[in-house]
């Protein structure tokens, strides 16, 4: 029985092939069957699903032109933000260089303006040594405010530096016309020819920084200002002139010498002493370049630029101001009348006034016409006869 059982171990053993290893199983839960499903035993398992082919980009060319199209939106989204945000920085700068150049144009008129009353009160017969000295001290005073307004603007980065040179320049003047007033009542003392020459010196010296404040706003401020203007690509923006001294003859020694020697004449009012005196040289009619002539009548071609142009000289010793000129045309029934004046006028030197803007009626074609043109006699003037002449003249249309 033994031996019986070795050998049949040993036949089983050694007839039976090898198997390999299986792996360990996890042992499921027993599963509940359906009532009235098909049989009891268990299911078979499931095949596995054969694996999802990979995604790919659409083909075709629907696809590929949607495709296109979108780049070619979200490319011209991001170019109009781009464009939008330079507008807006460049309104922004604009905006901010106009601003400042506003607040600048405000003190440029007014000095300008000041200069022109600076410019007539130098230039005033009837004025008193005191009462020049007055008006000196009050320009003074306003020229002082604009320097101290100027100081309070605050310019654009790139103009920081430029923009001192336009408070320097106010300055200048502030410090000239304070100057000239110290000079004039030192020059009111003067008694012998040597102290009348050191105040005319002294007088023309301070006379120098009048002038020198307009040098530097146009050299120094208004052009580099300009330049950075457009470097900075800012159009529409004008960087405003200023000039103080219209007429280098006002502030020249032998103007101060006649302003001493009229001052010393009025120093207790009425009528101015020397030689006053003004005339009219000629009148033109242009584009025609036709000069009028008192004892012929001249054919004035009519036209959209029409203008009379009179040339009046200070026939005097003295500067003159705010010299009066007035044109008179009749032609039949109609009367048209133009007024100018000439701020100021050098001894003699001459100044021209131009008048146009004229609107002729039908009747003004038909006749002879006459032009009178008039000169105002300036304080202290006696000779008056040739501040006046009449003018016939035939008017055509051009």
């Amino acid at each position: 029985m033994s031996t019986f059982d070795d050998g049949e171990i040993e036949f089983d053993f050694f007839d039976e092939p090898e198997t390999a290893e299986a792996p360990p199983r996890t042992r499921r839960l027993p599963r509940l069957e359906r009532p009235g499903g098909r049989g009891s035993g268990p299911r078979p398992p499931r095949p596995p699903r054969p694996p999802r082919p990979p995604l790919r980009a659409p083909t075709g060319l629907v696809p590929l032109a949607r495709l296109v199209g979108l780049i070619a939106i979200a490319i011209a989204i991001v170019i109009a933000f781009v464009f939008w945000v330079g507008a807006c920085q460049g309104k922004s700068k604009h905006d901010e260089y106009a601003s400042y150049m506003s607040k600048v144009r405000t003190l440029a008129q007014g000095s300008t303006r000041l200069g022109t009353q600076f410019a007539a009160k130098l230039v005033d017969g009837t004025l008193k040594e005191s009462d020049l000295a007055t008006a000196l001290q009050q320009y003074a005073q306003q020229e002082q405010q604009a320097y101290d307004q100027a100081q309070q603007i605050r310019p654009p980065g790139p103009l920081l530096q430029i923009h001192q040179q336009l408070v320097d320049a106010l300055e200048l003047r502030a410090k000239g016309l304070a100057g000239l007033g110290e000079a004039l009542a030192t020059a009111s003392t003067a008694k012998t020819s040597t102290a009348t020459t050191a105040a005319i010196d002294a007088l023309t010296a301070q006379g120098t920084l009048l002038s020198a404040s307009d040098v530097v706003w146009d050299e120094l401020y208004r052009a580099p200002a300009t330049q950075t203007l457009k470097d900075n690509g800012v159009t529409g923006v004008v960087v405003p002139p200023s000039h103080f001294v219209t007429n280098p003859e006002i502030i020249s020694a032998r103007s101060f010498g006649l302003v001493l020697t009229r001052i010393s004449g009025a120093s207790t009012g009425g009528t101015p002493s020397g030689l006053h005196g003004s005339q009219l040289i000629s009148v033109f009619a242009q584009p025609q370049g036709a000069q009028l002539s008192t004892t012929s009548a001249t054919t004035v071609k009519v036209s959209a630029g029409l203008k009379f142009v009179a040339t009046v000289q200070d026939s005097g010793n003295f500067n003159e101001s705010n010299v009066k000129v007035t044109l008179t045309i009749k032609a039949g029934a109609t009367t048209i009348t133009r007024h100018k004046a000439i701020t100021l006028i050098a001894p003699k030197q001459n100044a021209t006034v131009s008048f146009g803007n004229f609107n002729l009626p039908p009747n003004a074609f038909a006749n002879q016409a006459s032009i009178t043109v008039q000169v105002a006699g300036v304080p202290g003037e006696t000779n008056l006869g040739n501040n006046s002449y009449t003018y016939p003249a035939f008017f055509s249309l051009s």
